[in-house]
């Protein structure tokens, strides 16, 4: 930091001239600076709430140092970065899901590489050297934890604890997915549903069809289907937490929403309705098999839908990535953006348009469109 000297012209955002400088910062405090006797730059031990109470303590300094009674002001020491990120994390308003996540990250990641460090210590230099070392490999798990940085320090550059944010990697916080995603095809669907367990066959049905999470696949209740007017009322999402689990709202407000059933699927749904979920309203409709009271834990499911996708022929086919297949085949049927997002249950168009630009074969069907409408107005 460049020490101002006693007396020098104030910076263009502080005073104009005289005794030290007053400077905006991100958070709308001001914070006081001056150059002592001793040639060092000193700071306000706290921010003030406007310009002329930075610039009264400044009044104050010049004063001391008039008299000959000048002493640098004692800053009790900062809070670490540790101590930081525990009273953010307190304070942030998330989805326990989301907390834990956060919570894993730092005790694996960020505290060990700066949890000593001071906020003000930590800079673009370290913050570069960090994320050299987190391995290429898993590129979701990089972008998380840089993100996860960069918000604590944003945080704290708004508390006035540093200048600026030192994480200035371009592109850091994305990750782009190791995992090619290929939709499973209307066959290769067909032939997993197959081989699933009849318990389960619906459930990968509404998985493909209607494009719902897993978490919120577990925690539809008899109340939430309509079978009259072909709907399931997506209303709640379940997480594991800490191996319990958690109920509460979808992963996004745009997540509370209802799907409509493709038709031919209101057969199968109905039956299993019938013959494989309890009678109470709040009945879960794919419960654990042991207690239907509980929710299916995911790994009872992976058990039997590794088995069955390895006979469809698709070995590389994740549970998520029926998900995927649900919402290329609605875009191939030619489903606006606002469509894809109302059903897919997403707060951003930016997913959404990942299954416009996949929908495979869409592409030629639109090319023989045209041909049809060439053709018309020659016949015409």
């Amino acid at each position: 930091m460049t020490s101002r000297a006693a007396g020098s012209g104030g910076n263009k955002r502080g005073r104009k001239a005289g005794f030290g400088s007053v400077r905006k910062l991100p958070s709308g405090r001001m914070q006081a600076r001056y150059t002592g006797p001793d040639g060092i730059t000193h700071s306000a031990p706290t921010t003030f709430s406007t310009k002329g109470d930075a610039e009264a303590w400044l009044s104050i300094q010049q004063a001391a140092i008039t008299l000959g009674k000048w002493r640098p002001v004692q800053h009790e020491p900062q809070t670490t970065f540790a101590e930081y990120a525990e009273t953010w994390l307190r304070n942030r308003q998330l989805k326990p899901r989301t907390r834990a996540h956060y919570r894993q990250l730092l005790d694996r990641h960020l505290l060990p590489h700066f949890g000593t460090l001071r906020p003000v210590n930590i800079t673009p230099e370290a913050v570069r050297d960090w994320h050299a070392r987190i391995g290429a490999g898993t590129p979701t798990l990089r972008a998380h934890t840089y993100s996860l940085l960069r918000g604590i320090l944003t945080t704290a550059v708004h508390d006035g604890l540093l200048p600026s944010n030192p994480c200035h990697i371009r592109g850091a916080g994305n990750a782009k997915a190791v995992h090619k995603i290929r939709p499973a095809s209307v066959s290769e669907l067909e032939a997993l549903v197959g081989a699933m367990p009849v318990r389960y066959r619906v459930m990968t049905l509404l998985a493909a069809w209607c494009g719902l999470r897993y978490g919120e696949l577990t925690e539809l209740r008899r109340e939430d289907v309509d079978l009259i007017k072909g709907v399931l009322r997506v209303r709640r999402g379940v997480s594991r937490v800490d191996g319990e689990y958690v109920v509460g709202a979808p992963k996004s407000s745009a997540g509370i929403r209802d799907v409509a059933v493709p038709p031919h699927l209101l057969p199968a749904l109905g039956d299993h309705l019938q013959s494989r979920v309890d009678r109470q309203r709040d009945a879960l409709l794919f419960p654990a098999s042991r207690d239907a009271s509980h929710h299916l834990a995911p790994a009872s499911l992976y058990k039997v839908f590794y088995r069955a996708r390895a006979e469809a022929g698709r070995p590389d086919l994740r549970w998520h990535d029926l998900r995927h297949t649900g919402a290329v085949l609605a875009a191939q049927t030619g489903a606006t953006l606002a469509e894809l997002m109302g059903r897919l249950g997403h707060s951003t168009p930016q997913a959404a348009l990942r299954y416009q630009h996949v929908a495979g074969g869409r592409d030629a069907q639109i090319a023989a469109a045209l041909s049809r409408i060439a053709e018309g107005e020659e016949s015409g």
